[in-house]
């Protein structure tokens, strides 16, 4: 084990000091790399102090002296680690990433602490025993049934050899982890593509060349010059409208073989490692194979249940694909593109195609959604919603300059919370739009407020212009926002965002809803320039046009949950040889290659960044089934923002966090189970 930095002290560490900023936000002005190993040895030291003492409590196990006890124990340990977990995605440095490298393992470890801790789990197990006998009130029964298979699922029942093999396999697990994270980061801030002159630019909209002179401008390429990156607010504009062929291939490329490169970012070897140890992991809680385990903590409850929805899916979406490429098809002979058609021309051509069919130009509407009128759209719709507000807070000592923060508060003006949103790309942010948090709501101490922070990465511009599709991830990510504001559960256990994988997406992708609601788009939708409103005309376009090319999506995202189901549905002890085990299962499957994959194995980090959507991609479209019909319940309204159903919503979805089986949470919201036929109506794949 490293030795921590001997010069610098429990006095002079800044994060083991008490954190005297307003809102108690960590000391980010204060706070360096160096800190952290020495600040972490600190913490973890205190953490087991304060385990073995619930542990070793000469008193029967009582919910109060064991589970509240331990909810809210590691107090320090926690705070460090969310302000560690949150900079090393968002605002990372050489520096930062070794450190990182050296803790993964050890963090790992000190959790092994806690879920391998035998007279811990023995007095969690003897309440779990007598749990009916106990009179807990359904919040303390529902934390209670968690620890326990928290603790089952981190190998508290395994002994001897196999618990000390679990705790080593966890271990390796995190290292490995951590280095296919860092390859994709690495890969991606390794491409850069300038634009030389005009036959570079030709086809790109003036918002697009404006946000490629900005980043040509950030990389220090000099005055008038243009580049793109590998972030999907660059990329994927150039891809749809780019007339360079040879270009848009040079891009849909690199993006599509991150981590797939021989030397030392070949992620490609650390997956087949991460694959193997997940199947000894599985192998030693006795399951057959890991999505198994996975699945045992999901709705979903078996792999059968997850490929019967992506079945329902897939096959439908195939054969409406075959429609849409004749017409693509057609499109590129008009223009004298080649035929048949590739997986780079696809984007391209279907801009093409939509602005035919339906007079829709993304470069025309871009114009109407500036970054900051889209936030006061999200927060307006939060306030007719939830009775919420949100008040800016200028002054205090962020991470970046580019992170903002609102108060957020009731009506009557009390506190719910602080919300920070970092919104543009940088090389020292990963790719990719996530929700997390500096401190989650509880009822300790009176009641802990959460901080929460949205990061997206949009092309930084002036103004910063969104598609409606970045619009849509905008609202896709403060949904989670609000799933960790609104919280009110009395233990962090089950408070905010800690709830079932598949039942984590449905507050999110439901929230994306009203991203097109006409009346948030008459009020927020205005010109940059002009401040005109979105126009009727444009309006009914952007909503007669909102199934165009959804095969295509459909596709794009189903193909890689199905390829994640059945990597992780081979039985433990297989070998798995990652890039051909993908081309196997692309040929199986029949995925289109003018389609592709969002996502590929080398650079899923979904999967392989750590495990949470491991076996688990699957669940933006089990939520969204949840959500369409969810959002249904509105339309049966007659109002979009109907005070009765605004209200059950925030009762049972919004502010329950984990403190109710979900399929129970989602009947007691909508009355019934839910429904797969609004999902496939809104995706056009019903006949």
């Amino acid at each position: 084990m490293n030795a921590p930095d001997s010069t610098v002290t429990t006095a002079n560490n800044p994060l083991l000091r008490e954190w005297l900023a307003p809102y108690g936000l960590p000391p980010f002005d204060q706070a360096r790399p160096e800190h952290f190993e020495s600040a972490f040895e600190v913490a973890m030291a205190a953490h087991r102090v304060e385990l073995d003492l619930i542990a070793a409590n000469p008193e029967p196990a009582t919910f109060a002296n064991t589970l509240q006890a331990l909810d809210q124990c590691g107090r320090l340990y926690k705070r460090i680690e969310l302000l560690f977990s949150n900079l090393t995605v968002s605002d990372t440095s050489p520096a930062l990433q070794a450190v990182q490298r050296t803790m993964a393992p050890r963090l790992a470890a000190h959790e092994n602490v806690l879920y391998l801790h035998a007279p811990l789990f023995g007095r969690i197990d003897t309440l779990y025993q007598r749990r009916r006998q106990l009179g807990l009130d359904p919040q303390d029964l529902r934390l209670l049934e968690r620890l326990h298979l928290d603790f089952v699922r981190a190998g508290a029942q395994l002994n001897g050899q196999a618990r000390l093999r679990y705790g080593a396999v966890v271990q390796e697990l995190a290292a490995q982890c951590t280095a296919f994270s860092q390859n994709v980061l690495a890969d991606e801030n390794s491409f850069l593509l300038e634009l030389k002159g005009e036959s570079d630019l030709v086809g790109l909209p003036e918002f697009l060349r404006e946000a490629t002179r900005a980043v040509a401008a950030q990389c220090g390429l000099g005055d008038n010059t243009h580049a793109v990156t590998l972030s999907p607010s660059l990329a994927d504009p150039f891809l749809t409208f780019s007339a360079r062929r040879d270009l848009r291939e040079t891009v849909w490329r690199a993006r599509s073989l991150r981590g797939a490169h021989a030397g030392a970012t070949d992620n490609r070897p650390i997956a087949t490692r991460i694959m193997a140890l997940r199947q000894e992991q599985a192998a030693l809680l006795g399951y057959a194979n890991y999505a198994d385990y996975e699945l045992v903590d999901r709705m979903a409850g078996n792999t059968a249940a997850v490929m019967d929805l992506l079945s329902q899916a897939w096959e439908p979406a195939k054969a409406r694909a075959q429609q849409d490429r004749t017409a693509l098809s057609a499109m590129a002979a008009s223009l004298g593109e080649p035929t048949p058609i590739a997986a780079w021309d696809w984007r391209y051509l279907a801009e093409k195609v939509r602005l035919q069919a339906f007079a829709l130009d993304d470069a025309e509407l871009k114009p109407y959604f500036t970054l900051d009128n889209m936030i006061a759209a999200m927060f307006d719709c939060a306030g007719r919603l939830f009775g919420l507000r949100f008040v800016e807070q200028q002054g205090l000592a962020l991470y970046h300059p580019d992170v903002r923060a609102w108060e957020v508060q009731r009506a009557d003006g009390s506190l719910i919370g602080l919300f920070l949103g970092d919104n543009f790309a940088r090389s020292s942010k990963r790719s990719g739009a996530w929700m997390s948090i500096f401190r989650s709501q509880s009822g300790h101490d009176g009641g802990a407020l959460p901080i929460v922070i949205n990061n997206n990465n949009f092309a930084k511009a002036s103004p910063t212009l969104l598609s409606f599709e970045d619009v849509k991830t905008l609202f896709h990510e403060f949904g989670h926002g609000l799933h960790g504001l609104l919280s009110q559960v009395r233990h962090e256990r089950l408070a905010g965002t800690n709830v079932l994988c598949d039942y984590v997406e449905l507050p999110s992708q439901l929230f994306e809803n009203w991203a097109l609601e006409r009346t948030v788009l008459q009020r927020h939708a205005r010109h940059f320039q002009t401040d005109e409103s979105l126009p009727d005309a444009l309006l009914d376009k952007l909503q007669a046009a909102r199934r165009f090319n959804q095969a295509w999506a459909t596709l794009q995202y189903t193909g890689p949950a199905l390829i994640d189901m059945a990597l992780h549905s081979l039985p433990n002890g297989t070998a798995v040889n990652i890039a051909a085990f993908e081309a196997q299962q692309c040929e199986l499957m029949g995925v289109p290659s003018d389609i592709g994959l969002r996502h590929y194995l080398s650079h899923f980090q979904h999967l392989f960044s750590d495990a949470s959507y491991a076996a688990g991609y699957y669940v933006y479209m089990w939520a969204e089934v949840l959500e369409a019909d969810a959002f249904d319940a509105f339309r049966e309204s007659g109002d979009a923002f109907d005070a009765a159903t605004s209200q059950r919503l925030l009762r049972h979805v919004y502010s329950a966090g984990n403190s109710q089986e979900p399929a129970q949470a989602f009947r007691d919201f909508r009355g019934r189970d839910p429904q797969i036929e609004p999902m496939l109506r809104k995706r056009g794949l019903l006949g």
